[in-house]
């Protein structure tokens, strides 16, 4: 296919919007909204992203315009033509963040700067322009100013908040694009496993790596999830509920799982996790878990763990627990490591002390139970526009 020149001028060249203030939205309020009884109803047993609220929220963007246009609209189907960038060369990412239901009604999200910055490594790394923090922000009290009542109140159950951007413009040439759009999208989640907190098993893929070295196993795009689908369904063929990978360069170093990342106890003070080798997505829950570790006095590691430095430290009673972490699943307690030909831990452990301490610790802090001392929630039932 004989290909355009490419552009001289990229998203990722052009100036980066300074702007400290949000751009103003419009809302067309949705005319097919669900009443208050069928809302009631999915919020009663809402699964992980199987239902979604009444309305979206949209901003577009030109290499020549920048970002304009945003508006908060029905949820609905989006137009895309068959020539957009995104069906052919994958140029799109996206972030993961929670609403939560205080005692008092109010409904807050945790620490969603850092997803607003997360999402402008990864569109640094896509190739996409970079959405201002002040949008990020904005963008999703916009879309709680209409859609706050789908925000559940009952025991770990949140509004999960999915923004996105895509590359939408209408070109076949193998370069960035001019046209982007971004949106967020909202669904109501119970439980993300479905036995609940409970410890499960994760299979090892040997044959399968989630990213190499220079690659994008840093920025949360698709591409990297769409890697994982074929190791994560040989994971629950052998049992398991998720897969974890080793590094791309030497298959000997623990990398992450499928979506999430991976902490080991050792004793009852030290907490260890690979540390971040541009192939390892830095969580915002992971982060969180650090900070809380440290809080409480212990030695935090970021470090390179090998698969052999699992089974001796297992073996030797070294490594007392082994848990997962990230947004839509908080902390996990992992109980066994299954491979070919490997085992490493007992199945029927029970969830380590200090991986549920932390876990409660940090959802009290998500729902308001314990003081936020480190200024990490943001309010989002607040007049749009207003701090």
């Amino acid at each position: 296919m004989s290909q355009a020149a490419p552009s001289e001028t990229t998203p990722t060249e052009t100036a980066t919007e300074t702007r400290t203030f949000p751009l103003s939205f419009s809302v067309t309020p949705s005319e097919a909204a669900r009443s208050v009884v069928e809302r009631e109803d999915i919020l009663a047993d809402p699964g992980f992203g199987k239902k979604f609220t009444d309305h979206m929220v949209a901003i577009d963007w030109t290499i020549a315009e920048g970002w304009y246009n945003a508006r908060v609209m029905p949820y609905g189907p989006l137009q895309l033509d068959p020539a957009s960038s995104v069906l052919h060369y994958g140029q799109e990412i996206f972030e993961g963040l929670k609403a939560y239901r205080h005692a008092d009604g109010s409904i807050w999200t945790f620490r969603p700067e850092k997803n607003a910055k997360r999402l402008q490594r990864s569109a640094r790394r896509l190739a996409l322009p970079e959405l201002p923090a002040a949008d990020f922000i904005e963008s999703i009290k916009q879309l709680i100013a209409l859609d706050g009542e789908w925000v559940p109140s009952a025991p770990e159950t949140s509004l999960y908040l999915r923004p996105f951007m895509i590359a939408n413009e209408s070109f076949l040439g193998v370069r960035a694009a001019h046209q982007v759009g971004y949106y967020v999208i909202a669904s109501p989640a119970g439980a993300y496993f479905a036995d609940g907190v409970a410890p499960i098993k994760i299979w090892l893929s040997t044959e399968y790596s989630r990213a190499g070295r220079g690659g994008t196993g840093a920025a949360k795009c698709g591409g990297n999830y769409a890697a994982s689908l074929l190791p994560q369904m040989q994971a629950y063929d052998n049992g398991c509920a998720q897969v974890l990978f080793l590094d791309g360069e030497t298959s000997s170093r623990i990398d992450e799982l499928g979506g999430m990342n991976v902490f080991f106890v050792y004793g009852t003070d030290t907490l260890v996790t690979p540390r971040l080798t541009g192939s390892i997505l830095e969580g915002v829950t992971r982060d969180s878990i650090i900070q809380l570790a440290r809080d409480r006095g212990m030695t935090v590691q970021e470090r390179d763990v090998t698969l052999g430095d699992w089974q001796e430290g297992v073996a030797s009673g070294a490594i007392t627990e082994v848990f997962a972490c990230g947004t839509a699943a908080v902390v996990t307690p992992i109980s066994q490591l299954k491979g070919p030909g490997l085992e490493i831990g007992d199945p029927d452990a029970p969830a380590g002390r200090i991986t549920m301490a932390l876990r409660q610790e940090l959802t009290d802090i998500q729902y308001g139970r314990l003081p936020d001392r480190h200024g990490w929630l943001t309010r989002l039932d607040v007049p749009v526009g207003t701090e």
